[in-house]
C-alpha cells in the first residue's frame, strides 16, 4: 500500500537524518512515486507524524484488549494495560518517539503539541469507554456537572505520562512504570466515590429535610 510505504520511507529518513526531508519532491523521487501520489495521503510531513503516533495508540488498544485477561478487568486496571502496552510500544520505536518528542513538546504544560493531535482523539474516546464501563461497575461516581471534563483531565495524565518518559533516564524507563502506576491510582481515585461524594450526600440530605 502507498500509503504504508510513504509513511515508512518518511520514518526511515528521520530517523537517519535526525530532521524530515527537505520537500515532498526528493522523498517521493527516491519512492519513484509521482509528487502528487503523497498529497493522495497526507497534506504535509507534520500529519504524517500526527498519523504515527495516531497508530501508537490505535495499537495499543488493540495489543491490550487482546490479552486474555482483559475482559475480567476493570476500567482502572484496563488504562493501565493500555499505558504500559503503549510503553513497550514506544520502547520499540524509542528513537522516533524521543526525538519527535523532545522536538515538539511545548514549554508550557499542559498544551498539546500538534503531532499529538489525533493520538489526542483516539485516547479520549477510549478513556469515555473506559468511564461509561466505570459507571457500570461503580468504579466511577456519578458526577453529572463534572464528567464531561474527565477525558480532557485524563488527556493532561496521557501528556504528564509522554513528557515523563521523553525525559526518562532509567533502565527500560522503570521509573515511567512508576509514574504511570502512581498517576492512574491518583485519578481513579478522584473519580471514584470518596468522601467528596458522601459530604454532598450528607448536605443534599440535610437540605431535603428542610
Amino acid at each position: 500500500m502507498e500509503k504504508e510505504r510513504i509513511k515508512q520511507a518518511y520514518l526511515d529518513y528521520v530517523l537517519r537524518k535526525g530532521h524530515a526531508p527537505a520537500s515532498v519532491f526528493k522523498l517521493t523521487k527516491k519512492l519513484g512515486l509521482p509528487e502528487v501520489e503523497f498529497y493522495r495521503y497526507y497534506a504535509t510531513f507534520e500529519a504524517i507524524d500526527r498519523d504515527i503516533w495516531a497508530d501508537f495508540s490505535r495499537q495499543s488498544r488493540e495489543r491490550a484488549s487482546k490479552e486474555p485477561v482483559w475482559e475480567t478487568y476493570g476500567a482502572r486496571e484496563k488504562l493501565l494495560s493500555y499505558y504500559y502496552t503503549l510503553l513497550e510500544i514506544l520502547k520499540q520505536n524509542r528513537s522516533y518517539a524521543l526525538m519527535s518528542l523532545h522536538r515538539h513538546m511545548p514549554r508550557v504544560p499542559g498544551l498539546t503539541p500538534r503531532i499529538l493531535d489525533d493520538f489526542r482523539q483516539d485516547f479520549e474516546q477510549f478513556v469515555r469507554e473506559l468511564l461509561r464501563e466505570g459507571h457500570r461497575t461503580e468504579e466511577v461516581a456519578r458526577r453529572p456537572k463534572l464528567e464531561d471534563g474527565y477525558p480532557r483531565a485524563f488527556w493532561q495524565q496521557a501528556l504528564f505520562v509522554l513528557g515523563y518518559f521523553a525525559k526518562d533516564d532509567s533502565l527500560n524507563f522503570e521509573r515511567t512504570d512508576a509514574a504511570v502506576e502512581k498517576a492512574v491510582t491518583l485519578s481513579f481515585d478522584l473519580v471514584g466515590r470518596n468522601s467528596l461524594d458522601s459530604a454532598l450526600d450528607l448536605a443534599r440530605f440535610l437540605l431535603h429535610r428542610r
